[in-house]
């Protein structure tokens, strides 16, 4: 087990799979029930045992994913409704270009 960060009010526990992100105290777990066709429990319990870990460690760790995605995507879209109400100007970001030049080698 590995602190992978330490910050204000957060602190990642890595456990490879079994990693858990933590607040400002450690928040027990709840015990919840879904509805899942077989198919995909199948699918999840392979995908667990061959990365050695278990049926919930690993749904856990995909609904993370997912969140993160889906705030990903908030973010995305926010910055293009910015952009579509100020669009950027001509010369806007010119005083920027040398800076964006690799120099060669």
């Amino acid at each position: 087990m590995s602190i992978l960060r330490w910050g204000p009010g957060s602190v990642t526990v890595n456990r490879g799979l079994n990693s858990y992100e933590y607040g400002d105290t450690f928040a027990a777990m709840r015990t919840v029930q879904m509805t899942l066709d077989e198919q995909l429990v199948e699918a999840v319990d392979r995908a667990a045992k061959t990365l050695g870990t278990s049926r919930s460690a690993f749904t856990r760790r995909a609904l993370q994913d997912a969140l993160r995605r889906l705030h990903q995507l908030q973010l995305e879209e926010k910055h293009r409704r910015g952009y579509a109400r100020r669009p950027v100007r001509s010369g806007e970001f010119d005083v920027w270009e040398a800076e964006q030049a690799w120099p060669e080698p």
